[in-house]
């Protein structure tokens, strides 16, 4: 079997991922902050070191000012709704995942004032476009790293500067770069990282969280039980109880832990040094067939690990079968929960094949997709 759908979810995991979840289960399985015990306050130990692991990720000086959330949707969500109000502005991208585009939409109902500005078929944007679309009620740019059909890097640096300069907020949706691609949130001017733990970070599903920025405030999503302050019915206002109500998954972050500290004792540039040249290795092999089309820039310096074609005459969902039924290689079609982005590449409705790599996947791996997709197309 060839995995290549790790833009959906990361596959396989590092060993000390399963080992950490499985310790934890095994040997603590206590709540943090429920009690005072050994065991809960070894449970909060193992919170603690995964907010670390985190900050020291993402170049973020206090741990504690990242919440934990149940995935990336759950931390856009507790950005976007949290800061914008009615009558305010907000400016996003035509390559946004539905995590993005939908809670916009709905805001859009409620009174907010959404602009998207179109990056260009091969899925890149000019700063100077944000800078053009600012109005006087704008208050947030909304921005993915990385497009999930055609893994196009965004300048975020660049846009980051921007709001910096015209006093608005910069959320950033990292679901395709957190551990695969390098993020400072300080060199880069981010004020909100949504990020997600089971891709690129190797955690589990159900695992992600928001970094916020000294000083921005957010409504929570929900209200209820921290562990912190009992004897008043008011939520805290200190981080990160005042976003963390309910118990947390800390199996998952157990795992997220050490799949975090996998990443930097692997290094992030060895990483994407290697994912860069598998990305090559596949872009080489596909852009030249007969019949196949690939999507985006094919800037490898400019683009993360995956890889969206079609190919003439047939379906994704038909080339997807053929790739799985008779190869034993996954891969995922269609639109991939972002139709703004297909729309913008021109594949909008049928969508495309998408092939997303990891550090784990081999040169073997790549060469057989590539004779695989060679056969297909051939017929």
């Amino acid at each position: 079997m060839i995995y290549m759908d790790n833009a959906a979810t990361s596959y396989p995991k590092p060993d000390v991922v399963i080992q950490a979840m499985t310790d934890y289960m095994k040997n603590i399985g206590a709540n943090s902050g429920r009690s005072s015990h050994r065991l809960a306050i070894e449970a909060g130990h193992i919170i603690y070191e995964t907010r670390e692991a985190i900050a020291e990720l993402f170049n973020i000086s206090d741990p504690l000012r990242i919440i934990f959330c149940s995935n990336v949707t759950e931390a856009l969500n507790l950005a976007m709704r949290g800061f914008l109000k009615p009558d305010d502005g907000v400016i996003t991208s035509s390559i946004e995942h539905n995590s993005v585009m939908r809670p916009l939409r709905a805001l859009e109902e409620e009174g907010v004032e959404v602009t998207v500005v179109n990056c260009s078929s091969q899925g890149f944007l000019e700063p100077r476009e944000i800078q053009a679309a600012i109005k006087a009620n704008t208050k947030l740019i909304v921005l993915n790293h990385a497009s999930n059909v055609i893994g196009s890097i965004l300048p975020v640096a660049e846009v980051g500067e921007i709001a910096r300069q015209n006093d608005l907020l910069l959320l950033l949706d990292a679901a395709q770069t957190g551990g695969a691609y390098p993020i400072d949130v300080e060199a880069m001017n981010i004020d909100l990282l949504a990020f997600t733990g089971h891709k690129a970070m190797y955690g589990p599903q159900g695992t992600g969280g928001l970094y916020i920025r000294e000083g921005v405030d957010l409504k929570p999503l929900k209200w209820g039980g921290t562990g912190s302050r009992s004897d008043e019915e008011r939520q805290p206002d200190f981080l990160p109880d005042r976003y963390e109500s309910g118990t947390l998954n800390i199996v998952g972050l157990a795992g997220l832990g050490a799949g975090v500290r996998f990443v930097l004792a692997e290094g992030e540039d060895n990483i994407r040094g290697k994912e860069k040249n598998l990305t090559q290795k596949l872009l080489d092999g596909l852009t030249n067939l007969k019949g196949v089309t690939v999507y985006g820039g094919l800037d490898i310096d400019r683009q993360v690990g995956l890889v969206s074609f079609n190919i003439d005459g047939l379906m994704p969902s038909e080339v997807g079968f053929q790739l799985d039924e008779e190869y034993e290689i996954m891969c995922r079609v269609g639109l991939h929960c972002a139709p703004a982005a297909h729309k913008t590449i021109g594949t909008f409705p049928t969508g495309t094949v998408r092939l997303s790599l990891s550090y784990f996947t081999t040169e073997e791996e790549i060469g057989k997709t590539i004779e695989a997709i060679t056969k297909i197309a051939s017929k």
